[in-house]
């Protein structure tokens, strides 16, 4: 198929058209703005229903209704916006549907800077709303994966019952780059995979036709709730997804997602020029996190960890620090509020690491 150059927001935009998205609510919040622009104009042409809402709390339980229909829904919004997102989220994961969100990440904590970020890797990851639910979250580093992902993310979404976030950052939000599409699905599979899940939907049924959906539990059906989604969790070691960027002979190891990730192989490049042995592990999907990419170095040859984050203080170093089990240090490379990371701070940081571990 044909490359086209498409700006992050707009790419990921037209991925979740072309992967049967036919509802989307959002509210306007920098860095995002142009998925919802997008959306306002695309969706219309597919037989779609776009809504700008009110508010990000309006927004999100619009997603909610429209996901209980049995539609391919999506939403998203930047950061702040995100957490208000938290209960409609929560309520979704509670009534097990499979809603897909995008929070294009910008500078924090509440309002902070409009420049890009990667402050929200926690909340993604630990605390996206109340009750302990978890979510498969996918963290692009190309405006191509962020197309890719999109589109996976509504048959992940309707694998589980259960929401799926792309957590992306204003660099690759705002960024242009050549991609390639993914098929557009008909009219006729959109049709199906709705109907695919009209026993779970709130549509209209006849009295005597059963109907799976549940808004909401009270006594112990929540907790019997909660036991069916701690099992469906157990299943997502398959899903697991990891980048490992010349890591056979490593002695220092790179670890950073997304935009920083992309930043970090470069500087591996320049330090094997130089003669350090540097390598580089990027979980591509950040939840499930890849614990044993990590795990399993040999820390007889690996000598330190440098993690490599847009965020002050680091976040994903406490999935890093669980995994490597004081085994060898980790030292951080951090850039915080809407500054860049550059590959010049991440081999000013590797050389001195080096100099104190080799």
């Amino acid at each position: 198929m044909a490359r086209i150059f498409m700006k992050g927001c707009e790419a990921i935009a037209e991925a979740a058209v072309r992967a049967g998205c036919r509802f989307f609510a959002g509210y306007p919040i920098t860095p995002q703005n142009e998925i919802p622009e997008y959306m306002a104009r695309r969706l219309p042409e597919v037989g779609g229903v776009f809504v700008q809402g009110e508010s990000e709390i309006a927004s999100v339980n619009m997603l909610y209704g429209a996901s209980s229909t049995g539609t391919r829904s999506m939403s998203s919004s930047s950061s702040t916006g995100i957490s208000l997102y938290s209960e409609g989220i929560a309520a979704c994961a509670s009534a097990r549907l499979p809603a897909v969100y995008v929070n294009v990440m910008r500078g924090g904590p509440a309002l902070g800077a409009i420049q890009p970020a990667q402050q929200d890797y926690l909340q993604a990851t630990k605390a996206s709303g109340n009750g302990g639910f978890r979510m498969i979250v996918q963290a692009p580093s190309t405006v191509q994966e962020c197309v890719d992902m999109v589109y996976e993310a509504f048959d992940l979404a309707e694998r589980d019952d259960n929401p799926v976030l792309i957590l992306a950052d204003g660099v690759l939000g705002t960024m242009m780059e050549p991609v390639v599409l993914p098929e557009m699905k008909t009219d006729e599979e959109v049709k199906a995979l709705k109907a695919a899940r009209r026993h779970k939907s709130v549509v209209g049924h006849p009295a005597e036709e059963r109907v799976l959906a549940e808004p909401g539990s009270v006594g112990t059906g929540q907790e019997a709730r909660n036991i069916a989604a701690a099992e469906m969790y157990k299943t997502w070691d398959k899903d697991v997804k990891v980048e490992k960027f010349m890591t056979d002979d490593a002695e220092i190891i790179m670890a950073a997602y997304g935009i920083s990730a992309r930043i970090a192989k470069t500087a591996v490049k320049t330090l094997r020029e130089e003669g350090i042995k540097a390598g580089l592990i990027r979980p591509v999907r950040i939840s499930p996190f890849p614990y044993d990419a990590f795990d399993s170095l040999d820390f007889g040859r690996v000598k330190a960890i440098l993690d490599i984050e847009m965020s002050i203080p680091a976040q994903m170093v406490w999935d890093v620090q669980y995994a490597v089990k004081g085994r060898c240090p980790i030292h951080e490379c951090l850039r915080s509020g809407g500054q860049l990371m550059t590959k010049e701070k991440v081999l000013e940081e590797a050389r001195r690491l080096a100099k104190e571990v080799l």
